[in-house]
């Protein structure tokens, strides 16, 4: 593709990935007064598009000129292919971010994301998920969330582009990590006011042995407000054990994860997992008497999946009734073992997958109240969080929204210190490599010190 803009350049390649196309398309980019014109040659043909908006500033002047050359980039593709997506020209934000900011501005969001090409049903699904958000949405001055990385898992599957690897090579790192984590951690205090949430990810924490467990809870401990949500991401049901869900409850944790991905045998096989369904529900009835809310993760689009398999999964994830399900539409990154492997993500099955989890859903009473959408996603699609009324966890909503500060702790942990009301956001993120982070990680804390001084300098 060419661009006679080059800071359009990486946006407009977003909007051509969606459709795979490998033909020559040229963008030309001018701006006469209030009106933005684009014209896209795709195969020859020449489209052109012009929008008046007034902008106030040259900040103002990007945001729209990169809005109105993605849109135009889109609907030419869209021409000329006959093809449409289900999100429409929008890529590189979270569809509810851009519908809370037509709020804000006085305005109703659908008519910005239907000029963008988003079908209904997706308009539908944002609708929903900002009414599940109501009295959990909030922007508070000095709040945080507290993110904790535990970067080891017991087999690494091979859609997985984190840093995690098999506990088997990196366990002769877990003491040293476990040790600067905890510096890392004690390090936070003071750089906030309130904690809305804390949540312990991964990787898989339940891959720790129960005393190395303790030793990341009682780090923890010391920075806990009563009452705070408290997610562990227990993961895979085949580290599971009484010993450890009892240590959860008694340091106060309200909120775990059992990640299945599939109920599908064949699937958990090929994707390097090392349990079975049977396994699955073991680990959740193990759970269940200890009274956390439990999260159940589901992927569309696995390797060699059939719709019928995921529908299933789909089926049996509902009659366990977990407090919450997130159905996950498969993406590839740079570190994904299929990405290097060249594998491409077809969107075979991944359209229907998706809608018979949304009808089964809704009909089981849960409630979409989060999403999110990501680069390389199977079919451009989405992934997004359903709960019980009343469960939507508090950290996947400020997370996602960004209406709060991260401090997150840990190995390619990235913190985010909003300014302005979340106008501008600094981002800090720790080494990716363990051993390089164990050297560093008394860095990396004065670093987010400093950061967090200066949001209190400037609010004072």
């Amino acid at each position: 593709m060419t661009t006679n803009t080059a800071f359009l350049y990486p946006e407009l390649m977003d909007v051509v990935r969606l459709f795979g196309a490998d033909t020559q398309i040229a963008h030309t980019f001018t701006k006469e007064g209030d009106v933005f014109r684009n014209e896209v040659t795709v195969c020859g043909k020449t489209y052109s598009f012009a929008e008046e908006q007034p902008c106030a500033d040259e900040l103002e002047h990007k945001r729209y000129a990169k809005r109105f050359a993605k849109l135009a980039v889109y609907r030419a593709l869209e021409a000329a292919t006959g093809r449409s997506m289900p999100w429409g020209a929008l890529t590189g934000i979270r569809p509810t971010k851009l519908a809370y900011a037509e709020l804000a501005a006085g305005r109703a969001f659908a008519p910005l994301f239907e000029k963008f090409g988003v079908c209904e049903q997706n308009i539908s699904l944002v609708r929903d998920v900002l009414a599940a958000q109501k009295g959990l949405y909030a922007r508070e001055e000095g709040a945080a969330d507290l993110y904790i990385g535990i970067p080891f898992c017991p087999s690494k599957c091979n859609y997985c582009s984190f840093i995690t690897a098999d506990i088997s090579r990196t366990g002769k790192f877990v003491e040293a990590y476990l040790a600067a984590l905890e510096r890392e951690i004690a390090a936070c205090r003071g750089l906030f006011q309130t904690l809305r949430s804390v949540y312990i990810g991964g990787g898989t924490p339940f891959v720790l042995q129960t005393e190395q467990l303790r030793q990341v809870l009682r780090a923890v401990q010391p920075l806990l407000p009563a009452g705070v949500e408290y997610t562990v991401e227990a993961g895979r049901p085949d580290v599971f054990t009484p010993e450890k869900l009892e240590l959860l409850r008694g340091f106060g944790v309200t909120r775990i994860c059992v990640n299945p991905q599939s109920f599908c045998d064949e699937t958990l096989r090929r994707i390097g997992r090392r349990h079975t369904a049977a396994d699955i529900y073991r680990a959740y009835e193990t759970a269940r008497p200890f009274g956390f809310d439990i999260n159940v993760d589901l992927i569309a689009g696995l390797t060699g999946e059939s719709t019928e398999e995921f529908c299933k999964s789909v089926e049996q994830a509902v009659a366990l009734r977990p407090e919450n399900i997130t159905v996950h539409t498969l993406c590839l990154k740079k570190g994904a073992q299929l990405k290097e492997e060249e594998h491409f993500l077809a969107a075979e099955g991944v359209k229907e997958m998706l809608a018979y989890a949304r009808k089964a859903l809704y009909a089981a009473g849960y409630q979409p109240y989060y999403l999110y959408r990501q680069k390389y996603m199977a079919g451009n699609f989405e992934n997004t969080g359903w709960c019980k009324p009343g469960k939507a966890c508090v950290y996947n909503i400020d997370v996602m929204e960004e209406t709060c500060d991260n401090l997150a702790c840990g190995a390619n942990a990235v913190t985010k210190k909003l300014f302005a009301q979340g106008a501008r956001i600094e981002r800090l993120g720790a080494p990716k490599d363990i051993p390089t982070y164990i050297a560093k990680a008394g860095e990396v804390a004065e670093k987010k010190r400093l950061l967090f001084t200066e949001g209190e300098r400037m609010r004072q």
